[in-house]
């Protein structure tokens, strides 16, 4: 049975609870600003990105220093062979590891080789990163690749900010400083470029599907990589650059397809007239009327 000193306990106890809480009320937030940041993205997401600059030149008379420490410039990695190229820096805690690591996966997958038929050329965005750490991060790329030669054809460099910036704006590798975590914010992709080098094509993304970059590298040797079946699935695949990656050309396919069908047919038919020639030629063979 409840007596009414327990009512009057728990009336005080009430009181109590009600009185603490006020100033947690006194101290909250007024409506509305509780979600409003969360909404916002941070101002620094607008100074980063990848803007396609397909067919734009790069600087080739950029200076930079290659993982052994010696003076580079960028010219003398092109000539010959398409190039892929990536911007990352070697320091990064997380997101340039996963590029790295992406293209090695798609490399280990293709039968061309780095070095041979093309090279990869590595460049830090950080003017911070030494030719030691460059190198650090080639032998650890190398041992996941496991092809011989490649070490003659992957280079990893570094180089002053404004070496860096003009081959960043050259492929519209947009990056910033974020003082607050004391890192780098960019995006993430790798870009393919012509022997001269001309801006070809890009990849998003941590992961690059290694069918688009063999056709990639094909396409951009001018015919000077690869074999008959690499030529004709450009026939019937294009680089689409809004999706980074090759899709069916239709009326190509169409066109391939009539012209199998046409020769399937026209040697079916050379096949049997032979066969009734031979057939006619036999002894006891009488044509019926």
């Amino acid at each position: 049975m409840i007596t009414k000193t327990k009512i009057r306990s728990m009336m005080a106890l009430m009181a109590m609870v009600c009185a603490a809480s006020l100033p947690m009320l006194g101290q909250a937030a007024p409506r509305g600003e509780i979600g409003q940041a969360s909404n916002q993205p941070p101002a620094i997401l607008a100074k980063i990105g990848i803007d396609q600059r397909l067919n734009q030149q790069v600087p080739l008379d950029l200076n930079f220093v290659d993982e052994s420490g010696q003076p580079v410039k960028l010219q003398q990695y092109f000539g010959q062979k398409p190039v892929v190229l990536s911007l990352v820096y070697y320091q990064c805690p997380m997101l340039c590891s996963q590029v790295l690591n992406g293209l090695t996966s798609s490399l280990n997958v293709l039968k061309f080789n780095v070095g041979r038929e093309f090279n990869v050329i590595t460049v830090s965005f950080d003017p911070r990163d030494t030719p030691e750490v460059a190198n650090e991060t080639k032998q650890r790329m190398l041992k996941r690749y496991r092809r011989p030669g490649s070490d003659q054809g992957w280079h990893f460099l570094t180089g002053k900010k404004d070496q860096i910036d003009a081959l960043a704006q050259a492929v519209g590798f947009r990056y910033a400083w974020d003082p607050e975590i004391q890192q780098y914010a960019h995006a993430s992709g790798i870009m393919l470029l012509t022997p001269d080098g001309h801006v070809a094509q890009y990849y998003y993304g941590i992961e690059y599907a290694p069918r688009n970059l063999q056709l990639g590298i094909v396409e951009t040797s001018q015919g000077k990589v690869g074999g008959l079946v690499e030529q004709i699935l450009l026939i019937c695949y294009h680089y689409d650059p809004a999706r980074g990656k090759y899709g069916a050309a239709i009326f190509n396919v169409l066109r391939l397809s009539a012209l199998a069908t046409m020769l399937v047919l026209g040697g079916f038919m050379f096949i049997m007239f032979r066969r009734d020639a031979a057939a006619a030629r036999l002894p006891g063979h009488y044509k019926t009327s």
